[in-house]
């Protein structure tokens, strides 16, 4: 940050009226209302953290403020069962840890306010909306363990669900080091009784950081939301878009590697009935999901018959079109079902190429100088990925019953039927079983099962490297696990046994016919168990220190973290909030074609100070990694296994709300 720019800010910082006469939410952290705050996700119906049918971890929007994270994806770090780091496949988007399993396939649910966000070519949600900011989020939820029971595929190891602001208005900006400046804004309006309407923009750029492979990491990003709510109808909006050039991309750290994500979302809903006992709503959704990517596959200098580094990579457009009604209905004797029905089709439009070396007149890729390109271009209608332009059309039904047996006993029992058409179809029950002896303790015995359909690129892919298998089925899981969580007047706690049956994992196998070329099985079962606790102390009214640990008892399937942990330590004084937590992952060793990767267990440290100048306006210093700790997350498709971490990051920013 520059001299002039400090200067700058700090003018503008005292020459606002600084008496307050009444606090912000961010430093009215209730104990108990963070206890008893209430979740939709785990049953499509409002319940408590203790009377949730699943494992549930959830994050307001004064909480994820305090931690320091830019990205909704950092929030995983502090779940119990999750982490998310770095990788490499396309523009080294954020890759999920779930409870042992580190496949890269999309076995976490993403959504924004309910719809999905995983699609149908990659799977992961991750690969074409890698950056969401958190300054545009109310809440976050997570479902740790199975989910499909309520949201089919990729509902697998966990959910997690973005909740947007909708009954805000404030902007605020943001400049840091490594070349960051950002800047939001959420606006609404209640015009009448039944007429709302909301925005949210967001935008975010980086330079990034020097690494010691010579290439930076810049990001760019722009978030646009729109709704308007006019009695029992609502019409939403969103658009956004990122850019991920240079750093790492299929396995090359280049300064030429490409990456770029667009998403295009509507949906318009209706209440046909809003009752105390019933409701009956339905939606319609349509979202346009685009990437355009080029990595470095080989360097010059490896290439028999080329003087330029080899690039290619997906140029791919999805759609996605659902349609679904909801109903619920509470019976006299306290029973509640819901149920509904769903429609979606997932179509793959487009299938390009993007390379640097082509032969136009074969219509092939070919590595030589007379058919270098002169830069990356794109190849329209390139033949041998013909077969990934295909679609998916899914009927869904589910329905879920809650038995209010007695006071300290309530029983939940519910299932959701998927039909993929010419591909699978799988049945995912739930059964969960709350019980409250006491006051201060619940006990939750639940099972579940959940699944996720393979990809076009798991299904058709036709390159240089692999090939699909059209034969493919759903991978599915099937969680067992035993829930304590007590809860006194300043302090609670919660234990979490699991027991994971992984059924069908899809693998990349050597290809039996063709040399040299790999293709996809459902060849890997597997067993995972382990703990997961969490905790949090409020030692006064001014200072609370909440943690998570997680451990597996099995080997994880691919190299990931077998143990993992996290603090949080909030402190208020007066106007001033101060927040530090720490992620401490455990040791990773694996091993590549021609290496051995392992890296030491390691803390990051991070968190914000934040200084309430007026009922109305505040200024914050958020950090990741203070002690700028390099270290390196372990990814398969590098040569070496080694995937540069952040390293640090601290950026100042002025809020006013109005």
């Amino acid at each position: 940050m520059t001299l002039k720019q400090s200067a700058c800010i700090f003018l503008c910082i005292y020459t606002i009226p600084l008496s307050a006469t009444e606090s912000d939410d961010l430093f009215a952290l209730s104990f108990e209302d963070l206890l008893e705050v209430q979740v939709d996700i785990a049953s499509k119906t409002s319940e408590t953290l203790t009377s949730a049918p699943s494992t549930i971890t959830v994050f307001n929007r004064q909480k994820i403020a305090l931690l320091g994270i830019h990205n909704a994806f950092e929030l995983m770090n502090f779940v119990p069962g999750m982490q998310s780091t770095r990788g490499d496949w396309v523009g080294a988007v954020p890759k999920d840890h779930a409870r042992g399993v580190y496949l890269d396939s999309g076995n976490i649910l993403v959504m924004i306010n309910g719809e999905r966000l995983n699609e149908s070519s990659f799977g992961k949600a991750s690969v074409y909306m890698p950056y969401i900011p958190v300054e545009i989020i109310d809440k976050v939820e997570f479902i740790r363990g199975p989910g499909s029971a309520l949201y089919g595929s990729n509902a697998f190891l966990g959910v997690m669900n973005i909740v947007t602001k909708t009954h805000h208005n404030e902007m605020s900006i943001a400049i840091g080091n490594a070349g960051q400046v950002g800047a939001t804004s959420s606006l609404n309006h209640q015009f009448n009784a039944n007429t709302h309407v909301y925005a949210n923009m967001a935008y975010y750029h980086k330079e990034g950081e020097r690494y010691e492979q010579g290439v930076k990491d810049p990001l760019e990003s722009a978030y646009l939301e729109v709704g308007i709510n006019i009695d029992k109808l609502s019409l939403s909006g969103r658009y956004n878009f990122t850019e991920l050039n240079k750093f790492l991309n299929l396995g090359g750290y280049s300064n030429d590697n490409q990456h770029r994500s667009e998403n295009h979302f509507l949906s318009l809903g209706y209440d046909w009935l809003d009752s105390d006992s019933s409701s009956v709503s339905s939606k319609v959704s349509y979202t346009h999901h685009e990437i355009q990517s080029a990595g470095l596959i080989a360097s010059a200098n490896a290439l028999l018959n080329a003087n330029h580094d080899f690039f290619i990579g997906p140029d791919w457009h999805t759609t996605d079109l659902k349609i679904n009604i909801d109903a619920s209905h509470t019976f006299y004797n306290g029973w509640s079902l819901n149920s509904g029905v769903e429609y979606s089709h997932a179509e793959q439009l487009k299938a390009d190429v993007r390379t640097n070396y082509f032969d136009s007149s074969r219509g092939e890729i070919i590595v030589e100088d007379p058919f270098y390109q002169g830069g990356i271009i794109t190849v329209n209608d390139f033949a041998p990925f013909t077969d990934l332009k295909s679609s998916f059309e899914t009927k869904s039904v589910y329905g879920q019953l809650k038995i209010p047996y007695s006071e300290q006993l309530t029983l939940f029992v519910g299932t959701r039927y998927d039909d993929v058409k010419d591909l699978d179809s799988k049945l995912s029950p739930r059964i969960s079983v709350i019980y409250q002896p006491a006051l201060a303790h619940t006990l939750k015995l639940q099972y579940g099962e959940s699944f996720r359909t393979p990809v076009t690129n798991e299904l058709y892919s036709n390159d240089d490297v692999t090939m699909g298998n059209p034969n493919l089925q759903s991978e599915y899981v099937k969680t067992t696990e035993l829930v304590w969580r007590y809860k006194h007047r300043d302090w609670h706690l919660n234990s979490v046994l699991f027991y994971n049956q992984l059924h069908d994992f899809i693998n990349i196998v050597p290809h039996t016919i063709h040399d040299n070329m790999f293709t996809f099985e459902n060849q890997l079962d597997d067993i995972n168990r382990g703990i997961e606790l969490d905790s949090r102390v409020q030692i006064n009214s001014d200072f609370s220190v909440e943690a998570t640990y997680t451990h597996y008892f099995d080997v994880p399937m691919r190299p990931t973290f077998k143990r993992f942990a996290s603090v949080i330590a909030n402190y208020q004084y007066d106007q001033w909030m101060l927040s530090l937590n720490s992620v401490w992952r455990d040791q990773v060793q694996a091993h590549t074609t021609d290496h051995i990767f392992d890296q030491s267990a390691y803390f990051l440290i991070g968190g914000a100070v934040s200084w309430q100048l007026s009922a109305k306006t505040q200024i914050s210093l958020k950090v990741h990694n203070l002690l700028d700790k390099h270290y390196y997350v372990y990814d398969p498709r590098v040569s070496n296994g080694a995937v540069a971490g952040v390293g640090s990051e601290y950026s100042l920013h002025y809020q006013v709300k109005f």
